[in-house]
């Protein structure tokens, strides 16, 4: 039996370790870490997934990020992933689990930008399970190497502009 519990309350090397033994070490290196570069992770929409005895089976993480239109528009974004799932907890569920959790905590959000959910990840299956096309990426760029048919997004306010997608810092609660 899996619990997801948010993510802020997992220490962060844990995660940390996670991460690495799900993506490997050159995990940093990756376009999606130069797209959320000096961002902080959105408490509200990042999960863990803890096994019965208490385990980190898999974590989902989420991140501020925006797409700055070539018109000058600058439209808020949320950047979905890293999912990882323990190796040896993979193909069991938890990653849909962690996605489908995300997904409604996204759904009922007040966050500028949880109405535009993007990805890079396999359209095959996050176009599938849960909604995410390219449909209205084939203009976006992004701060690396990347395949076009694998930048994602879903939601009603997903930009159709062209444009570049970087960081976006969110505001101080007052």
């Amino acid at each position: 039996m899996i619990a997801l519990v948010p993510l802020s309350d997992i220490d962060p090397a844990k995660v940390e370790a996670l991460l690495d033994r799900a993506f490997g070490p050159g995990r940093r290196q990756r376009t999606a870490y130069r797209v959320r570069e000096g961002m902080a992770a959105i408490d509200d929409l990042g999960f863990a997934a803890l096994r019965d005895d208490g385990a980190l089976a898999g974590t989902i993480q989420c991140w501020p990020v925006a797409l700055a239109c070539d018109g000058g528009d600058s439209v808020p974004m949320v950047m979905v992933g890293p999912v990882a799932v323990e190796p040896e907890w993979q193909q069991a569920g938890i990653g849909r689990a962690l996605m489908a959790r995300m997904l409604e905590a996204a759904d009922a959000s007040a966050l500028p930008g949880a109405g535009a959910l993007m990805m890079i990840g396999d359209p095959e299956y996050y176009g599938r399970f849960f909604g995410f096309t390219a449909d209205r990426t084939g203009g976006w760029r992004l701060p690396g190497p990347y395949e076009q048919r694998r930048l994602l997004a879903r939601g009603g306010d997903v930009p159709g502009c062209a444009g570049t997608v970087g960081p976006r810092a969110l505001k101080a609660a007052a």
